[in-house]
């Protein structure tokens, strides 16, 4: 069976739904699987064991276009069944005018109408974490597919494969740039492309770069997109020591490969926060606005900081000291899972 795969449109989606990308693998280890995607995905999934084909695109201007691209791109393709991660009414449109005989997704505005088998969005949405949505919509493919319900037992995995080649060309880059191997080292992301308002303030990242370097003898790197270079810099002014910055210098990819071998990553609520504990990282993760009960990194390698307001009252974030202590720890705690590994 030829399985398409509508992806979703950000790269923290992309991460969460990758659980349920793997259960699909499992549920039909024969079929082949094509994901559709965004464009910036490519490098994303490029080493993704649980895919079979990576079908991107390039977003237009006009949805339309979008809409008929990719519907007589795919046609040729001949595809069995199609999946809708996303809730977008072009998602099913495309699916539809692809002539995909099955076609699956959550039903939301009128949308339904499209697919052959709309899912009803279920009750507990938006009480549970957002890799459960990804996960019961591939339940809910298993189930009518197959008649068996084996999904929804499954516990999550969120792993991205990172090539050991990659990790390598990773670990030249930092040096190049000035990183030293023979110590521990810290990636920071501070910015916060689609929305300003979650990004911990400069200041404080400026004062945990400090600390991390003085108190922990860390490097310390920024990494973002050239979107994000802005607040990198401007972490780098107002820091006594100056990180390493490699803002707006590397690709999606590149930066997934960094973020795969350095020994701890601090993030704001951003896509890069998933990334991170996904490749294998400790990664801590400040949240201010937003609620991480939701969509939050879903790892255990993932520690989240956050205050959550009390009757209405104004966004209090965790302090410095706070962050630097999680991350020292943190750090600490690779330090012994190295010495274990060293005992015979």
């Amino acid at each position: 069976m030829k399985i398409l795969v509508r992806g979703t449109n950000w790269i923290g989606d992309a991460v969460m739904s990758i659980p349920a990308l793997r259960e699909l693998r499992r549920v039909f280890p024969d079929s082949h699987i094509t994901l559709h995607t965004r464009s910036w995905a490519d490098e994303l999934f490029s080493d993704a064991e649980f895919i079979d084909e990576l079908v991107t695109y390039d977003k237009h201007r006009w949805p339309i276009k979008d809409v008929y691209d990719n519907s007589q791109f795919l046609k040729g393709d001949k595809f069995d069944l199609a999946i809708l991660l996303p809730n977008s009414f072009e998602s099913a449109l495309t699916s539809f005018l692809t002539k995909v005989p099955r076609r699956i997704g959550y039903n939301k505005d009128v949308r339904g109408l499209l697919l052959t088998d709309p899912v009803a969005v279920p009750e507990w949405k938006g009480r549970l974490h957002e890799v459960f949505y990804y996960l019961h919509l591939v339940g809910e493919v298993e189930r009518r597919a197959t008649g068996r319900s084996t999904v929804s037992s499954a516990m999550p995995d969120g792993r991205l494969a990172i090539s050991d080649e990659r990790k390598a060309k990773a670990r030249l880059q930092l040096r190049e740039a000035g990183v030293d191997v023979s110590r521990k080292t810290v990636a920071i992301i501070a910015g916060s492309a689609n929305m300003p308002a979650k990004r911990w303030p400069a200041e404080n990242f400026a004062k945990l770069t400090d600390r991390l370097n003085s108190d922990l003898d860390a490097n310390v790197l920024l990494i973002g997109s050239k979107d994000e270079a802005d607040v990198s810099a401007r972490v780098s002014e107002l820091g006594h020591r100056a990180p390493i910055d490699l803002s707006g210098q590397t690709t999606l990819g590149e930066a997934s490969a960094i973020l795969s071998v350095v020994d701890l990553v601090v993030s704001n609520d951003t896509g890069m926060a998933h990334v991170a504990p996904a490749v294998g990282t400790n990664t801590i993760v400040v949240f201010g606005p937003t609620d991480p009960e939701i969509t939050r990194p879903y790892s255990s390698l993932a520690q989240v900081l956050y205050k959550k307001p009390l009757n209405g009252k104004k966004i209090e974030w965790p302090s410095v000291d706070e962050v630097f202590a999680a991350s020292a720890i943190r750090l600490q705690e690779d330090v012994d899972d190295e010495a274990t590994s060293d005992i015979p």
